[in-house]
């Protein structure tokens, strides 16, 4: 059964307005510029506490934005809180800050978007409380101000309308711990800079399991049904530089030269595939967010369930196969399916991830029903193949496999 349609030559429609990349060594030396491209003159950065406080990484961040670094809000979490939003709205406001900049990982980001809502709406901070609880996300006024993203993981969602947003019931915002998402293309970064120098920053867990994720964005962008010539050509491009490359991350220490060729990698699988019409998102991160939810870390969780989830999509489709084998450079192999399932695994084992869902803290056997559920519960469950249509026992089965 082929399921690929749009790159063999069919209908595709690819609508798509990404921030302005600026990659390369150093390139945050550049930030007063890129600001000025923009005319943007005052920034909050926001970010993590322990990146706040490592000079390797908000150093050169500071001095390249220079005079137009407003101030340094070091608040936010893993858990994306909105209570940590509106605190980064407030700061933004009293130092008459135009712009937002993003310092870490996804969860700093995604706080960064939440505080752009705050910061313009016209309601209170319980009404955005009771706004997540009752639908799921926040309302998005106009002007939110832009943000500039500078990423020091490998997770791959920089460029992205969306984020995600939690609430809990010890801040007062909402009644019951709650959390969604957000999404309006006004929340895409205008700018984007990626400088492997902080990357390698950055400690070699983090990086391995982000990894993960970033390199699964590209895995999927390339089975899913909302694929494109366009994102088709980036994913595989990026995808076969990251199966090397990635698997020399493995190694002690994180060196600058090392990281060139991955955040490379991880531009190119993420680029268009999250779209105001589409995502190309598919089922192994529908997993990733069902066992996350549990604890792990999201890229952690793919680890152990990838390959076993390209098995079952190989054993209900051939479409994918030829070009995902190609971009692993497995593609002169007996049975590619198996080779692209190997390939994927070898990069999880390279990373130094565990290989099955039994190694992951707070998972337990009997948990695999709500799992199951939990994943039949994501809207990305969805965004299958032709012929592949998976049901709660099916999710339960591989969840077994990768016990």
């Amino acid at each position: 059964m082929t399921a690929r349609t749009p790159a063999d030559g069919g209908p595709w429609r690819f609508e798509y307005d990404p921030a302005v990349i600026r990659f390369g060594e150093g390139s945050v030396g550049e930030l007063a510029d890129e600001l000025g491209r923009h005319d943007l003159d005052r920034a909050l950065v926001v970010t993590g506490r322990t990146v706040g406080t490592t000079e390797a990484v908000i150093g050169p961040v500071r001095d390249g934005l220079g005079d137009r670094l407003g101030d340094v809000f070091a608040e936010t979490t893993p858990k994306k809180r909105l209570a940590t939003g509106v605190a980064a709205a407030e700061r933004f406001g009293e130092i008459d800050a135009d712009c937002l900049v993003s310092l870490g990982g996804g969860s700093s980001l995604d706080v960064a978007k939440v505080a752009a809502i705050a910061a313009r709406t016209d309601l209170s901070a319980e009404a955005l409380g009771s706004a997540l609880a009752e639908t799921g996300t926040l309302p998005v006024p106009d002007g939110v101000p832009p943000i500039v993203a500078i990423p020091t993981t490998l997770a791959g969602a920089d460029l992205s309308s969306g984020g995600g947003v939690s609430a809990s019931a010890a801040n007062g915002l909402v009644a019951e711990s709650t959390g969604g998402g957000v999404w309006d293309p006004s929340l895409m970064p205008v700018a984007l800079v990626a400088d492997p120098e902080l990357f390698a920053t950055t400690p070699r867990s983090i990086l391995a399991a982000s990894a993960m994720n970033g390199f699964d964005k590209g895995v999927e962008s390339l089975y899913a049904p909302t694929g494109t010539p366009i994102t088709d050509g980036t994913a595989a491009n990026g995808l076969s530089l990251l199966v090397d490359s990635l698997q020399a991350l493995g190694e002690e220490p994180v060196r600058t030269a090392e990281m060139n060729p991955i955040v490379r990698g991880i531009l190119l699988v993420q680029y268009g595939i999250s779209r105001p019409d589409a995502s190309n998102l598919s089922l192994i991160h529908a997993f990733g967010h069902a066992l996350s939810a549990a604890g792990p870390h999201q890229g952690t969780a793919h680890a152990t369930v990838a390959p076993e989830i390209l098995r079952y999509v190989f054993e209900r489709t051939d479409g994918p196969r030829p070009i995902l084998a190609d971009a692993l450079g497995v593609g002169d192999a007996a049975d590619p399916a198996e080779a692209v399932v190997t390939a994927v695994a070898d990069v999880r084992d390279a990373l130094g991830l565990p290989a099955r869902v039994r190694d992951l803290e707070g998972i337990d056997r009997e948990d695999v029903p709500a799992l199951a559920a939990g994943v039949m519960a994501d809207d990305l469950v969805a965004n299958v193949p032709p012929g592949v249509e998976p049901d709660r026992d099916d999710v339960a089965a591989i969840l077994e496999r990768a016990w």
